[in-house]
């Protein structure tokens, strides 16, 4: 099925062109008199300037005088292009892509010229130009269709979105001579036979070795999957597949996309690999400078913790079109690579792809949008990827790529779950035990054979949450209601919101192992508490004195390992910090699984599964000895999916049962936040497609705070969350006589059908604007959130 809006709205290429509003119109004039302010569109009168110049008037350039600029506004009622004249002194300067400075309602604005033009549909003046900042287009035409596209389908503004896709602007980089950049690439590769380094091919020539097709030197790898060579053959063949993929146990995937790659760029076409952190990256990139000499370009590595000048650098040179193949993290996904003919998304489930900043893009749809537009190839991939990439395949819109059976019984490791009649039967304790004694075995075995093991702990910190003994309620602090925890075993009991220390112990010790303090319970009065949670630090000193002499390294937050030796030692982790071990690790015990499933979340199942998996995966193969104990019920869906290394049946599971019951992906959902004025303010002005459900408003649910520029429309749901003792404010019909600072933020949730999708986010575009005109309230929009509740 070639036509994406199925899955996608907004897919239609119509609806996606460079410089269209939301509107329809692909222009509007800018104020008269030079303020700069937005007048009414036109009657397709001339430009006023190109008549007789008065005196002071600006000189305007004698070729395409009209600049029509996107300008920097969160306003969305203003999220459209406007005319502005360019000074004959600025022409050379002013290019389709490049930075100026314009006045804007009495004041400068930065902008981004979308085009020149010839005249403008404006009748009045145009005003000038105030300033050219540089001549370089950092906006290139495909990147500015995909920008307005995402724009529409996340009911933002073009200029947030433009400000996810262009780094800000360092004069030094940009002034320096061009390059691809400092990251750390492989020096030039000799040319065959030894000879003196052969250049770096160009974005329109192919890579290609000496002597064979590229697919067919790259099926080795792929091999595992039975589609996998045609794949590559379809790719260096310059055609465009679109595909999702479940890649194989084991530690091949970088391997699989370098060969991808190759094959793209085999045809003359660039790539695009986008992953969720820097460690990833650098395991994709490591695998791209192993492809046989000649087949690909060094590929241009674009990682979230390079600094300001750095970053600016190979952005420019990814535009300047001196990078082919570029490998990045989340922003990566809109980097300007010339003549795309592949974009990779690997483990699109982690939430690192969910973009923080309004409009709050996520990656994997970002992609879809982009191969539609450009016409390139898809590939979406992970050891479990999501239920909404699962949607792609069913609705026809990508195929599926996934190993066979055999490969998969020679590849993945051995997989058992705790609690099971037979270890019951040798350990009663095994279902109650955190480290059951199949735990203890497996690990020693592992050790033994000089391998190391991998322990995946679901929460860092070292009792992040504590409860009362008697009732098992969390314990809450007295000021805040904040829950209490301990940092480690030296640090007193603290609230983890205020910082209040509990009392020191008044009574002595308490019954029952507790330990007994000043706090007591609101709930049954008990005055002892027990750890109700096990971090990751505490995990470590556990282990460390049940394997004396064994080396224990920890892996989280604070320091994240990229990789550990083959040598016995204990490794501790969160989930997503796993280090890779050389060989792969003799054991990997994933601890604690009811704190992974038993979260209140829609999510809770698919994510505990995508985890699981991402550990398992880095565990020696069955046959080599490689086990994996999962601390968790047998019968649960995700445990029977881990043991038979079979997600794709528990995804479809969980994408039929989500249909029934209309969650997303079968229906599209939007997340509205701010003041109960606000939300009152916005349902009376939106027109909700046909059927839409309003479920709430609830309290707003706490945001991790997050260094954002936030847009004007969003301001109003900042704050802490609903949980810890806050109280709701009154409210009143109107909102009348209640301070805007004054009134907790709530929260409601919109519901609609897949194919109402483009229709819910204009309305809620078109009532954001219809806010912003007016200045009412502000609210937080939303679409598709990760988290629901």
């Amino acid at each position: 099925m070639d036509d994406g809006s199925t899955v996608i709205p907004g897919l239609d290429d119509d609806s996606v062109g460079i410089g269209a509003g939301s509107s329809g119109t692909g222009s509007s004039g800018t104020g008269s008199s030079g303020t700069g302010e937005a007048a009414k569109p036109g009657r397709g009168g001339r430009t006023r300037a190109a008549g007789t110049r008065r005196p002071g008037a600006v000189v305007m350039a004698d070729e395409l005088p009209v600049a029509r600029v996107v300008i920097d506004t969160p306003l969305v009622h203003l999220d459209r292009l406007f005319d502005y004249l360019v000074p004959a002194g600025m022409a050379a300067d002013v290019v389709a892509g490049s930075r100026v400075r314009v006045r804007f309602a009495g004041r400068l604005v930065d902008g981004i010229v979308l085009e020149r033009a010839v005249s403008s549909d404006h009748d009045g003046r145009l005003a000038p130009l105030a300033r050219a900042v540089s001549g370089e287009s950092v906006l290139s035409e495909p990147v500015a269709r995909l920008a307005r596209a995402v724009a529409d389908r996340y009911a933002g503004t073009m200029a947030d979105v433009l400000r996810l896709a262009i780094p800000p602007r360092h004069a030094r980089a940009e002034a320096a001579p061009p390059g691809r950049g400092g990251d750390a690439e492989p020096t030039a590769r000799s040319g065959p036979g030894g000879g003196p380094p052969t250049e770096e091919g160009e974005p329109g020539q192919p890579d290609r070795a000496d002597g064979g097709d590229p697919a067919d030197q790259s099926a080795g790898v792929w091999s595992t999957c039975a589609d996998g060579p045609a794949f590559l053959t379809a790719l260096a063949g310059g055609g465009a597949p679109r595909a999702v993929w479940w890649a194989p146990p084991g530690p091949s995937w970088p391997a699989m996309i370098a060969r991808a790659v190759a094959a793209a760029r085999a045809s003359g076409r660039g790539a695009l690999v986008v992953v969720p952190d820097h460690r990833d990256v650098d395991r994709v990139g490591a695998a791209l400078t192993s492809v046989p000499a000649g087949r690909v370009t060094p590929p241009l590595l674009l990682r979230a913790d390079l600094g300001p000048e750095e970053r600016y650098r190979r952005f420019l040179a990814v535009r300047r079109g001196q990078a082919p193949v570029v490998v990045g993290t989340r922003a990566a996904v809109f980097a300007p690579v010339e003549r795309l003919g592949l974009v990779v998304v690997w483990d699109d489930g982690d939430d690192l792809h969910a973009e923080p900043r309004a409009p709050y893009p996520h990656t994997r749809d970002v992609a879809v949008l982009r191969a539609q537009a450009e016409r390139c190839a898809v590939l979406i991939g992970g050891f479990s990827p999501s239920v909404e990439a699962e949607a792609l395949a069913r609705v026809g819109w990508a195929g599926r790529l996934a190993p066979t059976r055999e490969a998969v019984r020679g590849l993945a490791p051995r997989v058992e779950p705790v609690g099971s009649d037979f270890e019951a039967s040798i350990d009663p304790a095994a279902r109650a035990a955190r480290l059951p004694s199949l735990a203890v075995r497996a690990a020693r075995a592992a050790l033994a054979a000089g391998e190391p093991v991998l322990v995946q702990v679901p929460r860092r910190g070292y009792h992040p949450s504590i409860a009362c003994a008697r009732c098992r309620r969390p314990a809450r602090c007295r000021a805040c209601s904040g829950p209490l925890g301990r940092t480690s075993a030296a640090a007193a009991l603290a609230c983890r919101w205020c910082g209040r220390p509990v009392p020191r112990p008044v009574d002595g010790p308490g019954r029952g192992g507790g330990e007994t303090t000043g706090w007591h319970c609101a709930t049954c009065g008990g005055n002892q508490l027990r750890a109700s949670v096990t971090g990751d630090r505490r995990t470590a000193e556990e282990l460390g004195r049940a394997f004396p002499g064994v080396p224990v390294r920890t892996s989280g937050r604070d320091a994240v390992l990229a990789t550990v030796p083959a040598e016995p030692a204990l490794v501790i982790s969160t989930p997503g910090a796993e280090p890779v071990a050389d060989g792969g690790y003799g054991a990997v015990l994933l601890l604690d699984g009811w704190a992974l499933l038993g979260r209140p979340d829609l999510r809770a199942g698919e994510e505990t599964l995508r985890r699981w998996l991402a550990a398992a995966a880095l565990a020696r193969p069955g046959p080599a000895g490689g086990r994996v104990v999962v601390a968790a019920d047998i019968g649960l869906g995700p445990v029977q999916a881990l043991v038979r290394w079979d997600p794709a049946l528990f995804v479809g599971r969980e994408a039929d049962e989500r249909a029934e019951l209309g969650f997303p992906p079968a229906s599209r959902v939007a997340a509205v936040e701010g003041t109960p004025a606000a939300l009152d303010d916005l349902l009376a002005v939106v027109t909700l497609p046909a059927g839409a459900e309003v479920l709430g408003p609830v309290p707003a649910p706490a945001r991790p705070s997050v260094r954002e520029r936030v847009p004007a429309g969003e301001g109003a749901a900042g704050g802490e969350g609903a949980a810890g003792g806050r109280t709701r404010a009154a409210r009143s019909s109107s909102g009348a006589g209640i301070g805007a600072e004054e009134q907790e933020p709530e929260r409601l949730i919109i519901r609609v059908r897949r194919q109402q999708g483009a229709e819910l986010a204009h309305a809620l575009r078109a009532a954001r604007g219809a806010l912003d005109a007016r200045r009412a309230g502000r609210v937080r929009v939303q679409l598709d959130p990760l988290a629901i509740g």
